[in-house]
């Protein structure tokens, strides 16, 4: 193992995200980072966003001039092991150097204090790290939990004292709120009007509020891991307020998911693409026979590839624009389409132009389908296009069964939407816009929203959650596990079946009806396809068994589905899943073990199992 190489390398990985951390520091001014809803304030310079990302901006410069330091001497071609030692560690250290801006700028994911209505139950972050519990419930009278109810609902702003007492019913609702600040689980986590809060602004000051969680590292490891692997899983739980999410640490967090999209192309292969170790990673990004004069160069492609990636980042957010978005939503939209990620600087995601003034709610939900069947196509394909050979692309076998999917997908969540009388929507067209926007987006892996699926039919749902295993195209942006895969499954299954009764017969396995060349692609598939489903059952067997069932609240009914759903959504990058981490919810109420079960869960989906699994290994870091 060339360590001296590998350190090299890492230490210009960590340059490299030090410089795109100081391109989000200009989103702290006020006169850059504007949202399209100008009902979102942000009219101060957001100082601690700044200091936050300037730190760690200094931080990864550091890293990264002690990696280069040590690895001054490193010198030599790289290899195939040496190639999947720094994919798997760059993605380890780009985790790691991505949490810091959350953690240095004090961002908050979601208040401390949980309220059910229908069991009249509250539950409390629990007072440090207690190992699997999260939460804890305390008890509180009827006028208490009618009080705190009504702040909890208005989020980090708060209430005033008259429309507390109003809302609540309780005259003396002050003093109730008063008494239970005196409550111990609950005293660091409730606000009366003039407690000291440096950043909040005189209006939030004087009210009654509900104190909200500051991201540890493990939440902010979870965080940058989703925007790297472009998973677009969140633990945040309110994206609109710059005292909780500064402009600038949403810009960063855009630029994560737009690193993390270029990266599967030019990570792996035009920084890497030495010797045979380009096509080696290619291979394992790209299962089964590829085109010939695009691995002649592989390395010259990854560029064309990355050029033609960066170029429809700059179309898009120039469409954006066009439709009504501003500068900073245009351009973190853009970055997380591409990228597959999903993302978005709206709680509601891209439903919140909808019924926005000013946007065409339509046109952006139309334009944005169109750019994530396109950032889930296989980029080779898509490079031959634009070169002048489209016919490649309508002939090639996975891009068709791709649309097919896609089509079929549609076509039956409208039909069992109108069967079972749940499709939001007022028109047939709304009805099928409605339903291709999240199939597409499921399939794709990008994981944005515009309708709540989690309040579809069973039959819908779990056609989604099927969905998540299918991916996008191979050598696309797109996660999951491509559909080639399935296109070689299908075909080696029919094989199989046909062998079992005319075992004398000797079938070739053909793809787009060229025999397949690679004898052992046969039993690579087989194998991901047994890794993917035993990842997945120990996932899911993980949370079944260590995750605290006030995970849930005070019903775990769901916690079966909702297990298989978070695990399947994290491991196949796609971010939202079902239940309680359905399209309004997100992954911030699970304990630290689950959400570092989750980055690994991420990371081995994104970097497809093994430049992750061979760091495990003792002999892969033996010399031979």
């Amino acid at each position: 193992m060339n360590v001296r190489l590998l350190f090299k390398l890492l230490g210009i990985l960590s340059m490299l995200i030090g410089a795109f951390m100081l391109f989000s520091l200009f989103w702290a001014n006020p006169k850059f980072g504007q949202h399209t809803d100008f009902a979102i304030d942000h009219d101060r310079f957001e100082a601690e966003g700044f200091w936050g990302l300037l730190y760690s901006t200094l931080i990864s410069f550091s890293v990264g001039s002690v990696f280069l330091l040590i690895g001054r001497k490193g010198s030599g071609r790289l290899f195939r092991k040496e190639a999947m030692a720094v994919v798997g560690l760059s993605w380890v250290l780009a985790t790691f150097l991505g949490a810091l801006p959350f953690v240095l700028s004090g961002t908050s994911r979601g208040p401390a204090i949980r309220v059910f209505e229908e069991s009249r139950q509250v539950m409390v972050v629990a007072d440090g790290w207690r190992f699997w519990e999260s939460w804890r419930s305390v008890s509180v009278t009827d006028e208490q939990f009618d009080v705190l109810s009504v702040v909890a609902s208005r989020s980090a702003r708060g209430i005033g004292e008259f429309e507390l007492e109003v809302l609540s019913r309780q005259p003396e609702a002050a003093q109730v709120f008063e008494e239970l600040c005196e409550r111990g689980p609950l005293r660091k986590w409730l606000l009366t009007p003039g407690d000291s809060d440096d950043l909040a602004p005189a209006d939030r000051a004087s009210n009654f509020r509900i104190n909200w969680i500051p991201m540890g590292f493990v939440d902010s490891m979870f965080e940058s891991q989703s925007g790297f692997s472009t998973t677009g899983a969140t633990v945040l739980s309110d994206l609109e307020d710059p005292y909780l999410v500064p402009h600038c640490i949403l810009f960063w967090r855009a630029s994560t998911q737009f690193l993390g999209g270029l990266g599967i192309i030019v990570l792996f292969v035009a920084i890497l693409g030495q010797g045979s170790a380009g096509k080696a990673l290619m291979r394992t990004e790209v299962p089964g026979p590829t085109h010939d004069n695009f691995n002649s160069r592989i390395q010259h492609s990854a560029w064309l590839f990355a050029a033609m990636y960066i170029g429809l980042n700059v179309i898009l957010a120039v469409v954006f624009l066009f439709l009504g978005m501003s500068v900073f939503d245009a351009i973190c939209h853009a970055f997380t389409t591409m990228a597959t990620g999903g993302f978005s600087t709206y709680n509601a995601s891209l439903g919140h132009f909808e019924s926005l003034p000013g946007t065409h709610g339509g046109a952006i939900e139309t334009t944005v389908i169109i750019f994530m069947i396109l950032a889930g196509t296989n980029f080779t394909l898509l490079a031959l296009t634009v070169l002048g050979q489209p016919k490649k692309l309508i002939a090639d076998i996975e891009f068709r069964s791709y649309l097919g999917i896609l089509l079929v997908a549609t076509t039956a969540i409208v039909l069992f939407g109108y069967w079972h009388a749940d499709v939001e929507c007022e028109s047939v067209g709304k009805a099928i816009l409605n339903s291709l926007f999240q199939v597409v987006s499921v399939v794709t892996t990008t994981g944005f929203i515009t309708a709540d699926f989690d309040q579809w039919n069973n039959f819908s749902r779990g056609l989604l959650l099927i969905l998540m295993f299918v991916g996008g195209c191979a050598g696309s942006t797109g996660g999951g596990m491509k559909v080639i895969r399935h296109v070689l499954f299908v075909k080696i299954l029919g094989i199989e079946v046909e062998h079992s009764f005319h075992p004398k017969v000797i079938r070739l396995l053909r793809l787009g009806g060229k025999p397949v060349d690679d004898q052992n692609l046969k039993q690579s598939i087989l194998v991901y396809f047994c890794l993917i489903m035993g990842l997945f059952v120990l996932g899911f067997m993980f949370l079944l068994t260590f995750e605290s069932e006030a995970t849930w609240g005070p019903s775990a009914e769901n916690k079966l589905i909702d297990s298989a759903s978070s695990v399947a959504s994290t491991l196949n990058n796609v971010g939202p899943g079902l239940g309680t981490v359905g399209a309004t919810q997100n992954y911030g109420h699970f304990s630290d073990p689950s959400k570092l079960m989750f980055v690994l869960m991420m990371m081995l989906g994104r970097l497809e199992l093994f430049p992750v699994l061979v760091l495990f290994s003792p002999s892969f870091w033996r010399d031979q």
